[in-house]
């Protein structure tokens, strides 16, 4: 019988040795590409996918070895494509041969990874392994040179690269005594290996203890915002929704906009109100009131949105959009935004702000003034607060002068 013919993989030719040079941006497309077309492929062959996934890991880090990496965008990049492929190698249904083949790939392959940019894989060893009695043999296989590395004996213990590897094993595996008996070896605390104490606490059903191990993990440079959202889920898993929200919410659940970390923790937590979450992130960042406007008007708190805007400094910009967005549906709100856009400018704030920047804020505020029969009186105010400026250059009213009669 012919011997099928091997899959033609598009990325596999892109990701060889030096592929890229230090421009960050090709080589996170072509990432996302591969991950696309391993994904799509998984769709009618998992197993044929997992060794797409795993050609990718081993190819993926020599590739970029000439890639800026300064901005840390290759490297969230390359995080995100080992989170989507490793869950797809995990279940893959291979035998055990196969599997056991894939393992030691993945375990060459990072252990070569110089940079590193596949470090995160050893996080998900124990999924990879897909069976605790295969966890279990690497988590032995791992153990003592953990061990070792931790050991209290300065001229014995070192940098050991596959830890994270063994804890995911040990966790995988189920061997909790072992795996929070390894953990207070460590010479310090790390919530990296920490993690796996908590886990394992968790599922054996000591949900107390478990956020007490999370909590005594703090280290110097431990990121709090992953200590929070085990210790929230810890409380979810039990019912504890109140005390979840209380203690763990509002931090475990920040995004990368004000706005994404409102929709984040309304949508985690339905029976809050989303005035009530509102008012709770408010109060965690003083000083910065302003910068929840979006979250308000996201949420058609208009009268909040407004009041919070006239607090602190909110993006000039940000308020322009909101004065045209909704000139036609709420022409008392778009009159407010478009004021305080121009109060904003006035007072100096904004990024890099242009003429245009000033016509579109006066635009804007003067369209939703006419719509309401507020021209006369909108631009009475516009020609106050703009005759009142105190900036050196008088930008805006060098903008506005003829416009304003000034």
């Amino acid at each position: 019988m012919a011997k099928p013919a091997a899959h033609k993989w598009e990325f596999k030719p892109r990701f060889r040795r030096h592929a890229f040079g230090w421009k960050s941006q090709p080589a996170i497309t072509r990432i996302k590409q591969a991950v696309a077309e391993i994904k799509k492929v998984a769709k009618k062959d998992a197993v044929l996918a997992a060794e797409g996934a795993i050609e990718f890991l081993e190819r993926v880090s020599p590739s970029l070895e000439h890639v800026d990496s300064s901005s840390g965008s290759i490297g969230s990049a390359v995080n995100g494509a080992i989170a989507e492929l490793a869950p797809l190698i995990g279940e893959a249904p291979a035998d055990a041969k196969t599997r056991d083949a894939w393992l030691e790939r993945l375990w060459t392959a990072y252990q070569d990874d110089g940079i590193p940019y596949i470090e995160l894989l050893g996080d998900f060893w124990g999924a990879l392994c897909a069976s605790k009695e295969v966890a279990a043999r690497w988590g032995d296989r791992l153990l003592d040179v953990v061990r070792l590395s931790w050991s209290p004996d300065p001229k014995v213990r070192g940098y050991f690269k596959g830890t994270p590897n063994c804890l995911s094993a040990l966790l995988a595996a189920e061997r909790y005594d072992a795996l929070l008996a390894l953990i207070e070896l460590a010479p310090y605390k790390s919530w990296h290996y920490r993690q796996y104490g908590t886990k394992a606490l968790a599922a054996q059903g000591k949900k107390s203890e478990a956020i007490r191990f999370a909590e005594e993990g703090r280290g110097l440079n431990d990121n709090p915002i992953a200590i929070a959202r085990a210790c929230e889920e810890v409380l979810l898993s039990s019912g504890l929704t109140d005390e979840a929200y209380r203690r763990y919410g509002l931090l475990a659940n920040q995004a990368g906009t004000y706005l994404a970390t409102f929709r984040a923790v309304t949508k985690k937590y339905p029976t809050k109100s989303a005035s009530e979450v509102l008012a709770d992130l408010v109060k965690s960042t003083p000083g910065e009131e302003g910068k929840w406007f979006a979250a308000a008007k996201d949420a058609e708190l208009f009268d909040d949105a407004l009041a919070l805007a006239r607090r602190t400094p909110c993006d000039p910009r940000t308020l322009t959009r909101a004065a045209r967005d909704y000139a036609e549906s709420n022409g008392s709100f778009a009159v407010g935004a478009g004021l305080l856009a121009l109060h904003w400018l006035i007072q100096g704030y904004g990024y890099e702000v242009t003429s245009a920047d000033v016509w579109d804020a006066y635009r804007c505020t003067m369209a939703a003034g006419e719509r309401q029969g507020r021209a006369p009186e909108v631009k009475a105010k516009v020609r106050e607060m703009v005759a009142a400026e105190t900036a050196s250059d008088r930008f805006m009213s060098k903008v506005l002068a003829r416009e304003l009669g000034l």
